[in-house]
């Protein structure tokens, strides 16, 4: 997203470098790692120490941020969402997930490829070009990217909103009033949900722990 602010710690740090070498391990052409978390877990951070240290083995990596891909836009989104219902729309349906998919398979092919990307400063959608023919890997993160078919490494932040309040105040992404709380219990059952298809887990000290 543009105008995202990343909050990049030694945590991070870590973690990534736990990771990478654990990717590594497995490199598959065209691999795809997943990142699934809740608000303000650390999801872009990780993906993009994740990929700037791919670069150190020689592998172009790519974040796909996929929370770009919401279905309605952002400036008519909380009053979409009031009026159908907080707990019947938010989650997975969201999403557009035939652009996703569209993204994913270009990407797979090494094609030229336009997706969305929400500038954070003017909440409209911009479209980003991005030529997939130098690109190795995808990192895709997001709240529900663990759903997403084709995934070859998920990872699972077992932090929760109520851990990242203040991550979630520090970015300044939404207001924090009790729409936005109702939002963020119904984004926790959502994404919690995904936590059985895990290969990897981020603990709650942000330490790297294998699934059991």
């Amino acid at each position: 997203m543009l105008g995202d602010v990343l909050l990049i710690a030694e945590k991070h740090q870590k973690a990534g470098e736990i990771i990478i070498e654990q990717i590594l391990a497995s490199r598959k052409p065209k691999m795809i790692i997943g990142i699934s978390g809740e608000s303000g877990s650390g999801k872009s951070e990780l993906a993009h120490v994740i990929a700037k240290g791919l670069r150190k083995h020689g592998i172009f990596a790519k974040p796909l941020h996929i929370d770009n891909y919401y279905r309605i836009l952002p400036l008519e989104r909380t009053q979409w969402r009031k009026d159908n219902g907080i707990e019947k729309v938010v989650g997975y349906g969201e999403y557009d997930w035939d652009t996703i998919y569209r993204n994913i398979n270009e990407f797979k092919e090494g094609k030229l490829s336009t997706g969305p990307c929400v500038d954070l400063v003017t909440e409209q959608v911009d479209q980003l070009t991005t030529d997939y023919s130098t690109v190795d890997m995808l990192v895709v993160d997001g709240l529900y990217a663990n759903k997403t078919e084709g995934i070859d490494l998920r990872i699972f932040i077992e932090l929760t909103y109520h851990e990242t309040k203040k991550a979630q105040v520090v970015r300044g992404k939404e207001p924090q009033n009790e729409y936005r709380m109702a939002v963020l219990e119904q984004e926790h059952k959502m994404v919690q949900a995904l936590r059985s298809s895990a290969d990897i887990f981020i603990n709650m000290e942000y330490q790297v722990v294998p699934a059991k």
